[in-house]
């Protein structure tokens, strides 16, 4: 898809299925947020969690031969199908003789188009999950993982069951289109000669499956027909009986926001009940008892994702849907856009680039800014944005080379091959960008500026022309620190290194000047040195080799400081967090762990430092003040944000913290021409809380990059780092 067409999608998701995926995509976000601080050992259910998903990956194999020595022992079928195809011969066979099939929700029967292979034997199917059912009969694909129509309103159901099915009296309440849906598909199911469900979770010891469901049809699809078929891949294959419990208690929380959904349907089929003959009048115990089981494992590329060590995790995913509640971006334009064949979502990236190909992640990839918010979410701590990183990587590398990259390769100062769009080069070399653009300011701001400058850039990079960029600065914070006396080594407490993140150093020193003045005043001895980028700026373009190799380089700058036992303090999050997290990727595990274990957000350490010595509080700027205050979303997931809060509450002022968690922005994102649109109308929601009556007069703070970027776009109130505020003014 062209850069045109992807905005032009963009925007008619927006216009059409928006507000409707907002709404229900907030109802499962705060119901998680409220389900889960309920339980205590939250965490520890989550370590469980994937403890046993790492074990049930890794001894994959044999728990497939367990499971098919159940099941065969029971009395029912196993077929393990190599791919869609394969899974298809094999369902159609099965239901050769059958007119009717039913079928509950199962994301790996879309995956595999199921519906469309029956129905070319002559087959009619049925969905029979009331989101599925709407789906069906709209003809159009889901667009959410759990939730399958969340993008259409009440109004719209109502509007095509009415044309649809013509009904006597107009549908309209939600009651109405229920009660309607409900008594349609329980027609179809009384006269199902098959049901088909997947399987949340399958037993490999006993045969045994879990059923998850909020409305209980699958277990109607699983034993009202005498012949039941069940769907899985090979990935939902837990070891023990026992292991599902961690699974019970986090599914439904971290999909719905229901501490149990409706109904868990534990089943060892195929089932002893015996088969109902819907008009009968024939006592059951009179009812043939004879059922066929059949369970259908499908690889699909799941068994090749096991060998890869980087899609690996993707298996471990329970199909929850939390990663795309959490997801401002998905909130917004739902699974029609962030989405591929099948799956929606942060992890959809991993499930399509292994089950359908990185063509299909590559249509939705970059919609995954990297934010990390849904990391916290996942109820197996799936590492999303770096799978959702290393597909981008590999869709990067499989581009088409053209006739001048040769010149790109020699000319640009990254570690990539030729394929890589400029667009993508140019933000993850912004630092060299940076570097030369405040060399030549101001000279290079009023360049930038000029219309055919932003006309090329638009043309070219696809830097669109609406968005205000930054003004670069003719002195930069490293120029300013190395002019000026700081404290001797005997005047200090303690040493700190401060990081000069791109931004800082060349765009808005401002910030690290007060950090600097504010370092100092508390007795820390600063060092500025002279540090490559993080990694952060290539590592979000999907250039990992650039970013492991500044990774290694900042590593290296850093060590002789670490050897010293001096700390290192971010003033930008993502930096930060690349120091506490992504570093891990890329460097030897004691180098990784000695650099985390000494990296601190600016207002983190600070807070620190007054605590340990409260009399130290009288040298900052003290309230009374009323701000306004916007956490960085990797400040927030890794748990800083409060640091800030707790500190300017304790410096006297009145504190307003949004609600609103991502300005939109996410670093270049907001930047490119396909994504301005959804990037400002994240935004707005931030704009409208902070805008709202009684808070105008609030000091706007931000603690990141692009959230003052984007804010600053947004009021008129200019936005400032909270280590602006709060530093000392020594005149």
């Amino acid at each position: 898809m062209s850069t045109d067409d992807k905005a032009a999608h963009i925007r008619r998701l927006l216009d059409t299925e928006g507000d409707s995926v907002q709404a229900n995509t907030r109802v499962f976000n705060q119901g998680r947020y409220a389900a889960t601080e309920d339980l205590e050992d939250y965490e520890e259910l989550k370590d469980r969690a994937r403890e046993i998903k790492e074990e049930a990956i890794s001894r994959l194999p044999e728990l497939i031969e367990e499971l098919t020595e159940a099941v065969e022992e029971n009395g029912g079928h196993v077929y393990l199908a190599s791919d869609a195809a394969d899974a298809n011969r094999y369902i159609t066979e099965v239901a050769d003789d059958a007119e009717t099939l039913v079928k509950s929700k199962s994301m790996t029967s879309e995956e595999i188009d199921v519906n469309e292979a029956l129905e070319a034997t002559g087959v009619d199917v049925y969905e029979t999950d009331l989101g599925e059912f709407v789906i069906q009969v709209a003809e159009e694909s889901p667009s959410h993982i759990v939730g399958p129509a969340i993008h259409k309103s009440r109004e719209e159901i109502a509007e095509l069951f009415n044309r649809e099915f013509e009904t006597d009296e107009p549908l309209e309440t939600a009651e109405e289109l229920t009660m309607f849906a409900r008594e349609y598909l329980g027609e179809r199911v009384k006269e199902a000669d098959v049901g088909m469900t997947g399987a949340n979770f399958l037993v490999a010891e006993s045969g045994t499956m879990l059923l998850v469901t909020s409305e209980g049809n699958a277990r109607k699809c699983a034993v009202a027909p005498d012949t039941h078929i069940a769907v899985s891949g090979v990935e939902k294959v837990l070891p023990n009986f026992e292991d599902l419990q961690p699974f019970i208690e986090l599914i439904a929380r971290s999909g719905t926001g229901q501490d149990l959904t409706s109904y868990m349907s534990l089943l060892t089929p195929p089932v002893s009940t015996p088969t109902i003959e819907f008009g009968s009048d024939a006592p059951l115990s009179e009812a043939d008892g004879d059922r066929d089981f059949h369970l259908v494992l499908i690889d699909n590329g799941r068994m090749a994702m096991r060998e890869d060590p980087e899609l690996r995790e993707t298996l471990y995913c329970i199909r929850c849907g939390a990663c795309a509640n959490v997801c401002a971006n998905f909130q917004h334009v739902g699974g029609h856009a962030f989405g591929g064949e099948t799956y929606s979502g942060g992890i959809a990236t991993g499930w399509e680039a292994g089950v359908h190909g990185q063509e299909s992640a590559g249509e939705f990839n970059d919609l995954c800014t990297g934010c990390s918010r849904c990391v916290n979410q996942c109820p197996v701590k799936i590492d999303i944005p770096w799978i959702n990183e290393v597909v981008r990587d590999r869709i990067n590398r499989g581009e088409a080379p053209s006739e001048f990259d040769f010149l790109v390769e020699g000319l640009t100062p990254d570690a990539e091959p030729g394929g890589v769009s400029l667009q993508k080069r140019f933000f993850g070399n912004f630092g060299t960008v940076a570097k030369l653009g405040s060399k030549t300011a101001p000279v290079s701001n009023w360049l930038a500026e000029l219309p055919p400058s932003r006309w090329a850039m638009e043309k070219v990079l696809q830097i669109d022309r609406r968005r205000d960029l930054p003004k670069f600065a003719d002195e930069t914070l490293q120029e300013w620190f190395l002019a000026r006396e700081g404290l001797s080594p005997t005047e200090a407490d303690r040493e700190a290194v401060l990081y000069p993140d791109t931004y800082t150093n060349y765009i808005s020193p401002e910030r690290g000047k007060a950090a600097v003045r504010t370092l100092e005043s508390l007795g820390v001895r600063v060092l500025l040195p002279d540090l490559p980028e993080s990694g952060r700026a290539p590592l979000s373009q999907g250039m990992l080799s650039t970013a492991r190799e500044q990774a290694h380089e900042t590593y290296a700058g850093l060590a002789e400081h670490l050897d010293a036992g001096r700390d290192v303090i971010a003033i930008e999050p993502s930096d930060l967090a690349m120091f506490r997290g992504e570093y891990e990727k890329f460097l030897p595990e004691a180098s990784f762990d000695r650099l985390s274990a000494a990296s601190y957000e600016i207002c983190e350490y600070v807070y620190g430092l007054v605590t340990n010595d409260p009399e130290k509080t009288d040298v900052l700027t003290e309230g009374p003040g009323r701000v306004a205050y916007h956490s960085h979303c990797q400040q927030r997931t890794m748990g800083l944000g409060e640091y800030t809060e707790t500190l300017l509450e304790d410096l006297n002022y009145d504190v307003l913290t949004s609600t609103v968690e991502c300005c939109g922005m996410a670093g270049s994102f907001g930047y490119k021409e396909q994504y301005y649109e959804l990037s400002m109308d994240v935004g707005y929601e931030l704009e409208d809380e902070f805008e709202a009556a009684g808070q105008r007069d609030r000091t706007v703070l931000a603690s990141g990059t692009s959230c003052t970027d984007q804010l600053d776009v947004l009021l008129e109130r200019k936005p400032h780092h909270p280590i602006e505020l709060i530093a000392p003014d020594l005149g």
